[in-house]
């Protein structure tokens, strides 16, 4: 659940992003886990999707860092964060998002894949971008 003001627009990495609707300073808490909003399904529930489902989370929901049996799907703008190799927010710490920098009102919000799982491959649109279909530190 993102815990600052935002508001979804055209993206110039990809499609469509999030964006800040007022300034975020450094060290904000910018996201967390709420499962109220947020929702973890586990990989057998995902299987069991009509394929339009499954091609919806294929696109918006990640696998969790510490169990890759679980999808998470964030319930608002937050599954439209997209990936950038100097991201403006970090989830190092899992179920937390906190902003790296201040952040203007009107910025996108970003994030490095890599955080999340290595073995995630781009868009083809974000390849061509980033020159690769994994991110920087798909290493980890």
């Amino acid at each position: 659940m993102l815990l600052v003001e935002t508001y979804v627009d055209a993206s110039a990495i990809e499609g469509v992003g999030v964006f800040a609707a007022q300034p975020v300073a450094k060290g904000t808490q910018v996201w967390r886990f709420e499962p109220t909003l947020d929702r973890a399904l586990r990989a057998g529930e995902v299987q069991a999707l009509p394929p339009a489902a499954r091609a919806f989370l294929d696109r918006y929901a990640y696998v969790h860092p510490d169990d890759r049996t679980i999808y998470m799907l964030d319930g608002d703008h937050g599954r439209f964060m997209n990936h950038a190799d100097d991201p403006n927010t970090d989830y190092a710490q899992g179920y937390a998002g906190f902003a790296v920098r201040d952040i203007a009102a009107g910025e996108e919000l970003t994030c490095d894949y890599g955080q999340f799982y290595s073995s995630h491959e781009f868009l083809p649109s974000l390849t061509e971008k980033f020159g690769s279909a994994k991110p920087k530190d798909a290493s980890k």
